[in-house]
């Protein structure tokens, strides 16, 4: 059941309990533990679909980046080859 714990380890380990906290204690004690527990589960399910998300933006994201590669114009780069001409300013005679 619990590894290596048996039934009466486990009654024991109640009955300590019992004394430690008292009748009284014991149903706010599991109330807060079952909290406990439904707040963790409750995290790690919003954990997990939060990576989902993640996980489809980015099979989006690397669906339209082969198309926009396709459809967009290849990019010249401008190189000079020789200087242009400069013009030089009329002469006055």
């Amino acid at each position: 059941m619990f590894g290596s714990l048996g039934f009466t380890e486990l009654i024991l380990i109640l009955v300590i309990v019992l004394i430690i906290f008292g009748a009284g204690k014991l149903p706010q004690l599991g109330e807060g533990l079952g909290k406990a527990i439904k707040g963790f589960k409750k995290s790690v399910h919003e954990a997990d679909a939060i990576e989902a998300e993640a996980q489809a933006l980015a099979a989006q994201q690397q669906a339209a980046a082969p198309a926009q590669a396709i459809t967009a114009a290849p990019v010249q780069s401008m190189t000079v080859d020789q200087p242009a001409a400069v013009a030089q300013p009329a002469s006055r005679a």
